[in-house]
């Protein structure tokens, strides 16, 4: 069983949504745009750390997989887009307003590397851990404390 991680986020009373979150010693700032009233957009929303989260995972699943394979990677980039979409299966779903969150990935490879290469890749990038556990089963369990 790997280590479990502990990330703190803090929401204090005088921010309407600027949150700080803390994982170690690293510490990151998340806000929600001036669209939403009250946001400051003095850092990324949610959805785009959750994006973040999958690309970086994506990458460094491909780097480590062609350099086992000895692959020379000149630069790799990850183009990630989120939508939600009301999904034409779900017509007959208990919630009409139902959506299904979807969520595209481009994978930009340079290099010298074969079609196989490259489709080897792709499929590589498909299976690294943050992209596995986006499409499994998640649990969510939430508690309250008061201090």
């Amino acid at each position: 069983m790997s280590e479990q991680k502990i990330i703190h986020v803090h929401l204090p009373e005088d921010e309407t949504f600027k949150t700080t979150l803390s994982a170690g010693k690293h510490e990151l700032i998340s806000d929600e745009p001036e669209s939403v009233t009250g946001g400051q957009n003095s850092g990324p929303d949610p959805y785009d750390y959750l994006l973040m989260g999958l690309g970086s995972c994506t990458l460094m699943t491909v780097k480590m997989y062609a350099e086992r394979k000895g692959w020379k990677l000149d630069d790799l980039y990850l183009e990630l887009r989120h939508n939600q979409r009301h999904a034409d299966d779900c017509a007959q779903c208990e919630d009409p307003k139902s959506k299904i969150d979807h969520i595209e990935k481009e994978l930009i490879i340079k290099g010298d590397l074969s079609q196989e290469q490259l489709d080897k890749l792709l499929e590589i990038s498909k299976k690294c851990p943050v992209h596995k556990t986006l499409e499994g089963d998640i649990s969510i369990s939430s508690s309250l404390s008061k201090s």
